[in-house]
């Protein structure tokens, strides 16, 4: 078997990576990983070294702290509150708070009026927030106040005073033609940073496990109950007629930081960059275009929230993955890298696959006696979908080549007015402000392993439990080999009425074109499901390498630790299975084991021509096989032959 340091350096994942899949509907719930779902026979038998073995103990939990008033960020929408709309109040702190949020009317006379809204639900983590509304407000006078448990009564209470108008206010005014796009009301900080990382988290939030999807951006948007800043400028802007929203992989953290800009009035910009290409790296031009520029095409009849759409096409046209695989040491460029800490690994932070694919992080869980610690992101989709799913080595690919640029996890630059116009802050600059200080480039200095390894001690500081971690791993495999299935479906259905075959793209085209073999093959999908194979291949001897990061049973060697979870890899794979629909209709079953030792066969399985039996790999002459009806055309045989090194080898090769 290859090392693992060679296995997870040759991944492969863009914002291409849902091609093959039809779209997931409105809301549509999926689990990454999902339950574990195994034959009867198939738990832990009373010999196993796991089965009395002490579980590793949960992390302490540190008493709340009396904190001061200034360490609470209170936030109130819409800008301008009035009776007509919910009043929502926002208090976010970088500490972690126990106390309650109360939303209280103030009226003459009654000074102790009863709350009209409170919760002592505290989420997030960092930064941590409290969240309530009152849906239908009066006009007249609130307080929204947060009072903390570990302080004495009246002491260190955070106030905010809040005015609700009687009258709806007007919309923001558009831009006349030599005017900013819109215009800026404040700068960012360390508060309202927490207040976008804190809004992130509650717009793609959903219970532990589930992992929601939705057809387009603008159905999160539009969802009240998700979007915190709803119609935050009272201008319908997240109504019915509002801008279509359909970012792909690199368009959704732009999309998400122009709108959160746009809504309060904020600084944003945006760099014009090249995708790398012959050795190089990406690169980006020194100018950037902001929203102090005029609208690209004036229209004396568009509302500000039209011109806000329109320029959502110009970010899309300039976005693309080479913007956020600038080299850490880059200055000029939109996103600078970050520590890999749990201060830093906060919502709104974007993951830059070196490949091409982009993700940002919506969650973060803290680990339990149960389960290591989790993080959750979201990325976009070229179909405009946008969905939630969990980190795990099998989908936040990493490597460490120059050309490639420099991957990992990053922050926007905070965009500020200097000498007159818009800039994006330098490394020195946002390393003196309080505000930031958490550029780090250390991140560049670890080899793949390396990146893992820490990528493990920020999310689980304490031992995990061996068994439990493989389970886990082998969970987000078989999610993977049933997503594939629904894609390899989907070709199946195309195949039966098509008229002639799919032309094949050359060489490295095949990971990125248009057309039905973007919307048939399954080469990236294909490539990171052998990737993820050799993950779950690996993890007994990853166990081994790393005693000290797992809780192992006393009395016994690593080497027997090793040895009994390769015994249960072996017995959960056979117990798993999946079925797939054959051409005759009839389903089909492989267990897990089976579909492992098809990997050899699965690095040349991705062309939407040929039969949905061969995609998977069914061997020569074998009754699974014998309903095929379909080839590629030879030509395109021969040349997924001669493509064949680069799944083997677990790489995507370099553009042209």
């Amino acid at each position: 078997m290859r090392s693992f340091c060679a296995v997870l350096a040759l991944g492969v994942a863009s914002c291409t990576a849902a091609r093959g899949g039809p779209p997931p509907t409105r809301g549509e719930q999926a689990t990454d990983p999902p339950a574990v779902h195994v034959a009867a026979d198939a738990s832990v038998d009373a010999a196993s070294i796991f089965t009395n073995a002490p579980r590793p103990s949960p992390p302490p939990e540190e008493p709340p702290r009396c904190e001061e008033p200034k360490d609470v960020f209170l936030f109130v929408s819409p800008g301008i509150a009035w009776a007509g709309a919910p009043l929502r109040v926002l208090a976010v702190s970088d500490k972690p708070l126990a106390g309650r949020l109360a939303i209280v009317p103030t009226e003459k006379g009654k000074p102790d009026a009863e709350p009209a809204a409170t919760t002592d639900a505290r989420r997030g983590g960092s930064p941590y927030f409290f969240m309530t509304e009152v849906e239908s407000p009066r006009a007249g006078t609130y307080e929204a106040v947060l009072t903390q448990s570990a302080c004495e009564p009246g002491k260190n209470v955070a106030v905010k005073k809040i005015t609700v108008s009687k009258f709806r206010p007007g919309p923001p005014a558009a831009p006349k033609e030599d005017e900013a796009l819109w215009p800026v009301h404040r700068n960012w900080n360390r508060s309202l940073e927490n207040v976008y990382s804190a809004w992130i988290e509650a717009l793609f939030d959903a219970p532990d496990g589930e992992m929601p999807s939705w057809s387009a951006l603008h159905d999160v948007l539009r969802d009240k109950k998700r979007n915190f800043l709803f119609d935050h400028l009272a201008a319908g802007e997240d109504s019915a007629n509002a801008p279509v929203v359909r970012p792909d992989c690199a368009d959704l953290p732009y999309f998400l930081r122009a709108y959160f800009a746009f809504k309060l009035r904020l600084p944003f910009g945006l760099s014009e960059c090249d995708r790398g290409g012959g050795g190089a790296p990406p690169s980006c031009k020194a100018t950037i275009v902001t929203n102090d520029d005029p609208p690209a095409k004036f229209d004396e009849k568009a509302s500000a929230v039209k011109v806000f759409g329109r320029f959502l096409r110009t970010v899309a046209d300039k976005a693309h993955s080479g913007s956020a695989r600038q080299p850490f040491e880059e200055e000029n460029s939109d996103y600078y890298p970050v520590a890999l800490t749990s201060e830093a690994l906060r919502p709104g932070t974007i993951f830059a696959d070196p490949y091409g694919h982009v993700l940002m992080i919506s969650k973060r869980l803290p680990q339990t006696a149960e389960r290591g610690g989790v993080l959750l992101a979201v990325d976009g989709q070229p179909d405009g979908t946008v969905a939630r799913k969990r980190y795990w080595r099998g989908n936040f690919l990493y490597a460490t080549q120059r050309e490639l640029g420099g991957p990992g996890f990053k922050r926007f630059r905070p965009v500020a007015r200097r000498a007159g116009h818009l800039a994006r802050l330098d490394d020195a600059s946002i390393k003196r402000r309080a505000d930031y200080g958490d550029l780090s480039r250390d991140a560049a200095k670890l080899d793949l392993e390396g990146f893992y390894d820490k990528m493990d001690d920020v999310l689980s500081p304490r031992p995990l439990d061996p068994q439990n971690a493989m389970m886990e791993t082998l969970a987000a495999l078989e999610e993977q080999v049933r997503t594939r299935v629904k894609s390899v479906d989907n070709g199946r259905k195309w195949l039966e009425t098509a008229k002639a075959p799919a032309s094949m793209p050359e060489g490295p085209e095949i990971f990125e074109t248009s057309g039905v073999w973007e919307d048939f093959s399954t080469p990236s999908r294909d490539l990171r499901l052998l990737i993820a194979i050799d993950v779950v291949r690996g993890f007994p001897a990853r166990v081994a390498r790393r005693p000290e990061r797992y809780a192992m049973p006393p009395g016994h060697a690593t080497a027997e630790v090793q040895a009994e979870l390769e015994r249960i890899l072996e017995r959960e794979l056979r117990a798993r299975s999946v079925s797939y629909t054959r051409t005759d209709g009839s389903p089909f079953t492989l267990t897990l084991a089976e579909v492992l030792a098809r990997a050899p066969a699965l690095e040349t399985t991705y062309n939407p021509n040929d039969c949905v039996e061969a995609r998977w790999g069914a061997p020569a002459g074998s009754e699974e096989l014998s309903t095929c009806r379909a080839h590629a055309p030879a030509d395109q045989r021969a040349r997924m032959e001669s493509y064949r090194a680069w799944f083997h080898e677990r790489r995507r090769p370099p553009r042209k």
